[in-house]
């Protein structure tokens, strides 16, 4: 692939997240907006307009058009993330999907299979991974061994094809996967709907071979909006806002000791704080999450790498997701909660 060649982009599904996508694609250097997929009439053709581009409504109406097509972002519903992304890596496209990867993890272990087949690069779209204040605490990590996380969204329409696991927390589930490096030991949790027929509301604790242990809150039916990961590690505590972007670190200093902290304030000292920590707000870098993901997306595509989210990364966080649907089932049925609790909402 020339170095200099602008790669060649089309977007498969003009809903929210793939507006989003279209207007990246349209703003980042180095990408050519070609074309997009769209299977509904009214929302194609304001596509088209809008952004000057032909919309087809299937994807093999788009591979047959020779749009000579190097990536595609595939922000269609989930339960189609298989038949889409599948379609476009059978014919040498690489591809960006939305998370989660897929449906099933059959379907995920397929595209992983074509993709390998092909030499594709297939990302799973786990945006939180490009936060800047994410980014910026990485290289830092030592041993986490315990995570605090909520994830709390208004109501909204959109993404109803899943439940509140699969549609936000597997953003935090991904991050702590990540951070936390190390098997999966022991999943509690408990899950309601509330106003859709799936669950809305959703509480977890995974613990880790490591002894590492991680508790998750999510809700889209929230009166406020609220994203923030918290954990703490031997002799230092971050708090990481994904809203707002920023970090902030308390950390316990070598040479902390208890029984001086406590003879310095009986003497006063307490004034600015207890001796022996340090508060500091890492500088983080700007940057829109969407637009370093896809940055970093087609980077590889160009470059002919792995991706930083790597698509057996997206296949581990469906499972742990997948695995969280089924201990919900498990725990409404012991609650009794048949009547209010549908599991086929799953």
């Amino acid at each position: 692939m020339s170095p200099g060649r602008l790669l060649r982009i089309a977007v498969a599904g003009t809903g929210a997240f793939g507006l989003n996508h279209l207007r990246v694609y349209r703003e980042l250097p180095g990408a050519e907006l070609v074309a997009a997929i769209e299977p509904n009439p009214g929302r194609a053709a304001e596509v088209e307009e809008q952004y000057s581009i032909p919309v087809f409504p299937t994807v093999d109406a788009a591979l047959r058009a020779d749009l000579k097509l190097d990536a595609a972002s595939v922000a269609v519903p989930t339960i189609y993330h298989h038949a889409v992304a599948s379609e476009l890596l059978n014919a040498g496209v690489d591809c960006l999907v939305e998370k989660p990867l897929a449906a099933t993890l059959a379907e995920a272990d397929d595209l992983i299979a074509i993709a390998d087949r092909n030499g594709c690069v297939l990302q799973p779209g786990h945006l939180e991974r490009f936060n800047p204040a994410v980014l910026a605490i990485e290289p830092q990590l030592t041993r986490p061994m315990f995570f605090e996380a909520h994830r709390l969204s208004v109501f909204t329409p959109r993404a109803l094809d899943v439940d509140v696991v699969l549609d936000l927390m597997i953003h935090d589930l991904d991050i702590v996967l990540t951070f936390a490096r190390s098997p999966v030991r022991e999943v509690r949790a408990v899950g309601l709907p509330i106003l859709s027929p799936k669950v809305d509301i959703a509480n977890v604790r995974v613990e880790f071979e490591s002894g590492c242990v991680a508790n998750f809150t999510a809700s889209r039916v929230s009166t406020e909006r609220v994203r923030k990961l918290r954990f703490f590690e031997p002799r230092r505590y971050v708090s990481v806002d994904y809203a707002r972007r920023d970090l902030l670190v308390i950390a316990v200093d070598p040479g902390f000791s208890l029984e001086n902290a406590l003879a310095l304030g009986e003497a006063g000292g307490f004034a600015e704080g207890l001796p022996g920590l340090s508060f500091s707000k890492p500088t983080v870098a700007s940057g829109e999450p969407l637009k370093l993901e896809v940055s970093s997306f087609l980077e590889s595509v160009r470059a002919r790498m792995t991706p930083k989210v790597t698509a057996r990364q997206g296949r581990e966080a469906l499972a742990l997701a997948l695995e969280i649907q089924r201990v919900m089932v498990d725990h409404a049925e012991r609650a009794g909660l048949g009547n209010f609790f549908n599991p086929t909402g799953l």
